[in-house]
């Protein structure tokens, strides 16, 4: 009696898991359809910049690739066109930007991350991050393979193909496939843990947005929001700087990767 209620429950798990898979895929459907209005507008406006980028026009690009972001969304190849066009034309600090922001909408993508190191070894601010635990850091590795989609879609199948091994374990009579079923289930419930844990924090670095770049030449940051304040550091175009306090009308306390904090205007940065 025991083993059939067992069974049931597992039934009814897979049952729910794929009512959510599908649900998402309505989702999905959904967001095509109302995306698909404005779709051919922006791939025939994409071929427009990509035509100006190749014939060595970076401004003329730069500025396509801005309208279409304004007036059709972003994407991270957009961001990553735009940083390439901007880099072109020596403007590092928005170069840096939207390499940026191409990474933080796909985190996976080496030639972003490989442009981003390029812009930033030019930058005149060398700030020598605070070391971190390894396993942090092996946490953030991990998770920065994929975007927050990516990982949630990994830990949906990851799942499903978990339940149908715990199935597998439940109803087959050989011993050998039973005990293949079973490991196959551990792992990828490990899997599926891990791929969870990893879409939520690509989900709250998204949502969160705490990371700026500075866009001035230069600028002083203070000990209080004020220019009366000390003067501690300064810092120059293409900087990133972490939003510690934005309370202040006017005024950003930002934080460095060495730990240091001040005060900067808020028009001296761009939010990432």
């Amino acid at each position: 009696m025991m083993d059939k209620f067992k069974i049931w429950a597992l039934v009814l798990m897979m049952a729910g898991a794929s009512v959510a898979v599908a649900q998402e895929e309505v989702v999905a459907d959904s967001s095509s359809v109302a995306a698909s209005a404005g779709q051919s507008g922006a791939v025939a406006g994409k071929a427009q910049a990509d035509e100006a980028y190749a014939a060595g026009r970076y401004a003329e690009a730069a500025g396509l690739y801005e309208q279409i972001i304004a007036g059709q969304g972003v994407s991270s190849v957009l961001y990553y066109n735009l940083g390439n066009c901007y880099y072109k034309t020596s403007e590092l600090a928005k170069a840096i930007l939207n390499y940026e922001r191409a990474l933080l909408l796909n985190p996976g993508d080496a030639d972003a991350r490989f442009n981003l190191e390029l812009a930033r070894s030019k930058t005149v601010d060398k700030i020598t991050p605070l070391r971190e635990l390894f396993f942090i850091t092996w946490a953030k590795g991990v998770a920065n393979l994929q975007s927050s989609d990516a990982w949630a879609q990994t830990a949906i199948v990851c799942f499903i193909i978990c339940l149908l091994s715990v199935l597998l374990y439940l109803f087959s009579r050989r011993t050998a496939l039973r005990k293949g079923a079973f490991f196959a289930a551990l792992i990828l419930l490990v899997v599926c843990i891990v791929a969870n844990a990893a879409a939520s924090y690509q989900k709250g670095v998204l949502e969160e947005r705490t990371q700026a770049i500075v866009m001035q030449p230069s600028v002083t940051a203070k000990s209080t929001p004020d220019n009366s304040g000390t003067d501690l550091f300064v810092l120059h175009e293409g900087c990133k700087v972490e939003i510690k306090d934005d309370s202040m009308r006017g005024w950003k306390e930002i934080r460095l990767a060495d730990g240091n904090v001040g005060w900067i205007p808020v028009e001296a940065i761009e939010i990432i």
